[in-house]
Order: C-alpha cells, then sequence, then structure tokens
C-alpha cells in the first residue's frame, strides 16, 4: 500500500508548464523530508455559538456603516478537521503524487485555456467542458498507476476502486467552470485525499492572470506538517475585527432557501467589512484564507471534492474549519466556514443563528456523498 510510482517526464511534460526546470521524482522515491517535497515541485506553473451582539453605527464623511463591536472572546475551541497522520504512506510519498497528479491535470488545462470550449450542460446553468473530462483522466491515470487499491471520488467520473481502503482521493478537475469557461480568472485543479475520512494532503493549483497571461501557483498541505504555496510555509491573517476584514463567500446553482439565507448574509457582512468577495471556486477561495490575503469564506451546499484539500490547506496555514452552524466539520458536510481563526466565533455571531433557522425549517444538513462502504472515524 504504501509503494508509490512517479509517471516518467515523458508522460507528464511538466516542464513546458514552470517558469524554471521541474525535477521530476524517480519512479522509487527516496525517503525526503516534507520540507523537501513541497519544495521539490513548487514552481509557478507557467503556461455553543455567542449570541447576536447590539450593533453600533460609526459615520465616516456623511456615510453610516454598521460597525461589528463585538468582545466575543476566541477561547472556544474548534475541533481539528485534519487527520491524525497520512497513515501507512509517508507523508513525502503522498504529497508526491498528489503534487504531479494535480500538476498533471493543470497541464491539460493550460493546454485548453485559449482555446475555444466544447461546453454541455449537468443542469440549467451548471456546466462542464471536455477540459473537465480530459483533466480528470489525466489525473486518474496518475493516481491509479501509484495506489492501484485506492479509493476515488471524482466530480465527473463518481465513485471508482476498493471501498475497502482507508484512503479516498476527493478530485476536482476543473473547480470553477463556468469561470474556466469564460476565460475568467478564479479557477484550479483541486485534490484532497482523506484517510479514514480526513483530509490527509492536499493540493490544489489555482490558474491566475488571465487571456495572454495565465500563470499557476501550487498550494500544498499535509497533516501535521503546515501549508505551502509554491514551496514556501504559508499562514492565515492575524486581523482581528470583522470590520476591518475581507470576507469571501460563494452560491450554488440551486435557488433555494440556503441561497436566499446566503444572500441575506452577503449583504449583512457587506454592510460591517471591508467587502465580500464572490469568485466561484471554493478551492481557490479557501487558499485565499491560507494564505493571508483574505480573512474567512463560507458557503453552503459544496461537495466533498469541492474541500477536501481546501479545508486542510486552511487548518494547516493556523486557520479554524467549522460547519456553519459552529460543529464540527467534516468534507461529507453541506456546509462550512473557514476563518484565520481569531474571527471565528465573530463570524459565528451572525452566520451560526442563520443557519439554525434553516435547520428549524427542515432543511436537511445530514452527510451527504460519502461513499458506502468507506469506513471513517469521523
Amino acid at each position: 500500500m504504501g509503494r508509490c510510482i512517479i509517471a516518467s517526464s515523458s508522460t507528464l511534460n511538466l516542464t513546458r508548464l514552470s517558469r524554471k526546470p521541474i525535477s521530476i521524482l524517480p519512479s522509487e522515491l527516496p525517503t525526503f523530508s516534507f520540507a523537501r517535497s513541497s519544495t521539490a515541485n513548487p514552481r509557478p506553473l507557467k503556461h455553543e455559538f455567542y449570541p447576536t451582539l447590539p450593533s453600533a453605527f460609526s459615520c465616516r464623511r456623511g456615510l453610516c456603516t454598521k460597525a461589528v463591536l463585538s468582545d466575543v472572546s476566541e477561547e472556544k475551541q474548534y475541533f481539528k478537521v485534519g487527520a491524525e497522520s497520512t497513515g501507512p504512506i509517508p507523508s513525502d510519498r503522498l504529497l508526491a503524487v498528489i503534487e504531479i497528479a494535480a500538476k498533471t491535470g493543470a497541464q491539460v488545462i493550460m493546454d485548453a485555456v485559449n482555446k475555444p470550449r466544447n461546453i454541455t450542460y449537468k443542469g440549467l446553468t451548471d456546466l462542464v467542458t471536455d477540459t473537465d473530462k480530459m483533466s480528470e483522466a489525466a489525473i486518474l491515470d496518475v493516481v491509479k498507476k501509484n495506489f492501484q487499491d485506492h479509493l476515488i471520488l471524482g466530480e465527473e467520473g463518481g465513485i471508482i476502486g476498493n471501498s475497502s481502503s482507508d484512503y479516498l482521493w476527493c478530485i476536482d478537475p476543473l473547480d470553477g467552470t463556468t469561470n474556466f469557461a469564460h476565460c475568467y480568472p478564479s479557477f484550479a485543479v483541486s485534490i484532497g485525499v482523506l484517510y479514514k475520512g480526513k483530509p490527509a494532503a492536499a493540493s490544489v493549483v489555482e490558474f491566475v492572470g488571465g487571456p495572454k497571461c495565465w500563470n499557476t501557483r501550487t498550494f500544498t498541505a499535509a497533516a501535521g506538517k503546515g501549508a505551502f504555496c509554491n514551496g514556501e510555509k504559508i499562514h492565515v491573517s492575524q486581523t482581528d475585527k470583522v470590520e476591518r476584514s475581507l470576507l469571501v463567500t460563494g452560491f450554488g446553482y440551486e435557488h433555494n432557501d440556503p441561497w436566499a439565507t446566503n444572500m441575506e448574509l452577503f449583504k449583512e457582512f457587506t454592510d460591517i467589512s471591508r467587502g465580500v468577495r464572490r469568485l466561484g471556486a471554493a478551492a481557490v477561495d479557501m487558499s485565499h484564507v491560507a494564505l493571508g490575503i483574505v480573512e474567512a469564506y463560507w458557503e453552503y451546499r459544496l461537495k466533498p471534492w469541492d474541500m477536501a484539500a481546501g479545508v486542510l490547506i486552511v487548518e494547516e496555514a493556523g486557520g479554524t474549519v467549522s460547519c456553519m452552524d459552529g460543529g464540527k466539520f467534516s468534507v461529507f458536510d453541506r456546509s462550512v466556514l473557514v476563518s484565520n481563526g481569531v474571527l471565528h466565533s465573530k463570524l459565528l455571531e451572525r452566520i451560526g443563528p442563520a443557519t439554525e433557522k434553516l435547520k428549524d425549517k427542515g432543511i436537511d444538513f445530514s452527510l451527504w456523498y460519502k461513499p458506502e462502504n468507506y469506513h471513517t472515524e469521523i
């Protein structure tokens, strides 16, 4: 199970993706530290709750905005979402494969990013491209060559592999397909590996720039080993006031009660913070929290492949992860809030009660998309 074989450079063509040469690991991986594994291929690719407290008002130049003046302390401890370890497979080996797999999918996307799209629809506005499918196929090829006995959950291909495995690969071959279809810069390849149901290793390759200037940056993390961007360790921000924060959220394709509730949250937080962004790619949003350029991100109705990588990267960067009611999170949950940790309880003052109201309406927040017979410790 611990055996790891990395595909050769002739099949991956990674060098054309990088500004600087990327070293390809040999077929039999030597023992090396996490720090070396995270820098071996780091180059940018080229081509309970607290009650709601009263709001105060502050005015500046005649414009009034509600300000959050919460004195809630950060004494509450939230459950860790990451696995205690990567299991019998050493973290450096698992990370080596996950990075190669993510960059292989990114190569497919880079090849297609400036070409016409062939678009089909899974719903009225929920679209999929040939690139999604080709990226997933390329990723699966890497995973299967290295870990034939692992279970895989792909956004496009569903469940394949051995359900008795302790490892579950959650693969989003193109997170932010609508953005990709429009050449709008906020999409990524996202791969998270669970060990007994908990995130153990992760890689997100984010596409940045835009038409004629596309580039990428790679986020990685392993349980207990920290989070990295292009091989450099990253940490969440230390901003401790909501009114000084830049926040991010997302909206699903179903315009239902959770969607309407989040619209209200969007308006509330826009009024009391420096702003709320909606970029359209969950893995990218969470990676930005880990990088410290935004303070928090939340959304209802995400899938495991949307969250498995991002939540681990945030946690390993020093952030906090929970459900939107403040409860213990798993990647099979139907809501997620990630933050820099300092602001988590303050954000839950508003997000928590809104989510409880949805539960009181009978909205289902039970676990979903959990593969049948897959053993977890959650």
